[in-house]
């Protein structure tokens, strides 16, 4: 059995969902687990790795369905509530989805999808109460696919095991010292290793609690933790961005309130971006806490983190996470101490492969079995690592996601106005970087405004550009490559004047 599962069993009395106002307990995540596994199974009896898509708010029902997916034996695969149809499309048919689990909220979204073949789409509402017998359910065996954008441009699905969940989270675990009496708030986006692992699945192994929000706002989030229950936050630095911002507006009695509720808390964490020194110390004066910032990826959960107790650095990610192995390589070879190089990770937390993609799963590793993350870093003396900068331009952090500038100049030239682009990320306080675009356009009327809303149509949100710029050329090279430091540098003027 799942041993995530298995845990629960022990905790059966003990809160571990609240959202909407509702508490459900790990006897009843079981009980409703349980069922949605007898009715995916039907007449078979296991679904021997089955990938499962579901387009689910955060919540008890999400964390349900996930169960019951991995109880009937089969792969989760997790959609972004905020995914217009192409993205959610594109990832069902590079999983070949045998069964969409879908609340009634997203059926518009999904109609088209339905109409062509209705019969792999199921409602959550629909899903009928049942029992039987549940498969063995090896922890060697493919658990959940994520996405993630990598240098070729389209999202990789990541498929990491259960065995791989399991080290992923025992090594927070270990290294965060959850507990039973924790509580924490999960605003995070659950198609994302930050969300799915860090902040649900490590609070479940423990039998603690994970509180959702049906939406992210800053009042609500301040309200929950002036109730008192929540000891546990992570965010990215976006989100403490928006948070700050909030505070310094809200009246001095307010502000008492929320200072006094965050002074109880016992972690805090930041991470999926550099969180500028500027909010840690504005967050700091608040909350009185200093974030631990941390690092990792889909393909790995987290590898490096500053230490629960000790020192936190600011503008370092910190050292080894428990049951970790990291090295610093150039040309695969390990630096000396002080010389940086790309950060590179073994251990039971490394995903297994890119879905059906075996040369780029091949190619991300080094000859000798080390995953190579494409971040170049350097360690202290003391051990602490601090990432330098990628191995290539064409990777942007924004709003904790990691984003490829090729997939989004994919989309922009597929517009008949837009003859060619380029995209790159630019440094932001409130976003770490901000996505923007330089264009050579055959109409110069060409409305930046209706471009948007465009691209916004076929991508999700977060990937779309938030800046334009209309050029005569793009600053090439000698052998007409884009020089996409120098078109930073173009941005940055044009931003400031």
């Amino acid at each position: 059995m799942i041993e995530l599962i298995e845990r629960a069993t022990s905790f059966s009395g003990n809160l571990a969902i609240h959202c909407e106002g509702m508490d459900y307990t790990y006897s009843q995540l079981l009980e409703v687990s349980e069922s949605i596994s007898a009715h995916l199974l039907k007449d078979c009896k296991d679904l021997d790795e089955a990938r499962v898509a579901f387009l689910i708010e955060p919540g008890f029902s999400y964390v349900a369905i996930q169960w019951g997916i991995w109880r009937a034996g089969g792969i989760a695969v997790p959609l972004c509530v905020k995914h217009p149809l192409p993205a959610l499309e594109y990832v069902l048919d590079d999983t070949s989805a045998s069964y969409v689990i879908y609340s009634a909220d997203f059926e518009p979204v999904l109609r088209p999808l339905i109409e062509q073949n209705g019969n792999r789409f199921i409602a959550f509402e629909s899903l009928k109460s049942g029992n039987g017998v549940l498969p063995d359910v090896y922890e060697e065996r493919r658990a959940m696919i994520l996405y993630t954008s990598g240098t070729t441009g389209k999202p990789k699905g990541v498929v990491t095991t259960h065995n791989n969940i399991k080290a992923q989270v025992t090594s927070l675990v270990n290294s965060w010292e959850w507990s039973q009496s924790d509580h924490i708030l999960n605003v995070l986006p659950m198609h994302h290793v930050h969300g799915i692992i860090n902040a649900l699945c490590c609070p479940l192994w423990v039998g603690a609690c994970c509180e959702f929000l049906p939406r992210f706002d800053t009042d609500e989030v301040f309200e929950v933790f002036i109730r008192g229950k929540v000891n546990l936050f992570m965010a990215v630095p976006t989100i403490y961005h928006k948070l700050i911002a909030r505070f310094e507006v809200t009246s001095a009695e307010r502000q008492k309130e929320i200072e006094a509720s965050l002074k109880n808390f016992r972690l805090m964490v930041s991470g999926s971006a550099a969180l500028p020194v500027t909010v840690l110390e504005k967050w700091r004066e608040i909350s009185g806490h200093t974030l631990l910032e941390r690092y990792g990826m889909t393909e790995m959960g987290m590898a490096i983190s500053n230490p629960y107790r000790g020192e936190r650095k600011p503008g370092y990610i910190g050292k080894l996470l428990h049951g970790v192995e990291v090295r610093l390589a150039s040309d695969q070879n390990e630096v000396e101490l002080g010389v940086p190089g790309e950060i590179q990770v073994k251990g039971e937390i490394i995903f297994k492969e890119y879905w059906n993609k075996p040369v780029a799963t091949q190619e991300t590793f080094t000859f000798d079995g080390w995953f190579k993350t494409g971040d170049i870093a350097v360690q202290d003396e003391e051990g602490y690592y601090k990432i330098l900068g990628r191995n290539s331009v064409d990777i942007i952090k924004s709003g904790g996601y990691k984003i490829s500038a090729l997939e989004i100049e994919e989309v922009l030239r597929t517009h008949e106005a837009v003859k060619d682009c380029a995209v790159v990320g630019i440094h932001d306080d409130e976003w770490g970087e901000l996505i923007v675009a330089g264009l050579l356009v055959s109409d110069s009327s060409l409305d930046l405004e209706q471009l948007s809303n465009w691209v916004r149509n076929v991508l999700p949100g977060y990937k779309a550009p938030r800046k334009y710029m209309i050029l005569e050329d793009l600053p090439r090279n000698a052998m007409g490559k884009v020089t996409k430091n120098e078109l930073k540098e173009l941005f940055k003027h044009h931003l400031n004047k």
